[in-house]
């Protein structure tokens, strides 16, 4: 993990010497270096690698847990360890949840067995997306085990607590409640 964390921070720091705009000597020999097209497509392929780099942390995971995961357009990973067979999830309800979540190198940050269940209202935000996502998949008595690139989770900043910026998230959980 302090890997990871290493190689983000020295690519954040690439990233802002590239997009700074110095008046050094040498500013004539690169005529590129204002042409804001230039930044941009640095800017992407910075992007480009640490989703690339997050995509491999995630299919090792998955291999090293003999994971048999589907895998949604949006790089949303679940797989359902046991069928319930109550309600499915719709927008509109409350769903509770029993959870653990943890980083990808395993460790817990928040479980509803030191807190409280998850309780939110499908469709209308107050958790992650990619969380919301895999609900929708689900029907009360679901187990599964949910992994959620960044994007979907907590973003470039993370949680400001217990998740740091860039967290991919893996949600162990149990659908208990829909109302």
């Amino acid at each position: 993990m302090l890997l990871r964390f290493a190689t983000y921070n020295i690519l954040i720091f690439v990233l802002l010497l590239i997009s700074c705009n110095t008046n050094s000597k040498n500013y004539n020999s690169n005529k590129n270096q204002d042409d804001p097209k230039s930044k941009n497509e640095s800017l992407i392929k910075a992007n480009r690698y640490m989703v690339n780099t997050e995509s491999k942390e995630i299919s090792n995971y998955i291999r090293r847990h003999n994971l048999d995961v589907i895998k949604t357009g949006s790089g949303l990973c679940y797989q359902i360890i046991r069928h319930g067979s109550g309600d499915k999830a719709v927008r509109g309800k409350i769903a509770t949840l029993n959870y653990k979540a943890k980083l990808i190198t395993g460790d817990i940050i928040y479980s509803s067995s030191t807190s409280e269940p998850k309780i939110f209202k499908i469709g209308y935000g107050g958790v992650e997306s990619g969380l919301e996502e895999a609900i929708l998949d689900m029907r009360v008595g679901d187990e599964a085990i949910i992994i959620i690139p960044s994007h979907l989770a907590f973003g470039l900043l993370g949680d400001k607590d217990k998740i740091p910026p860039r967290s991919t998230i893996i949600y162990e959980i149990e659908f208990t409640n829909i109302k």
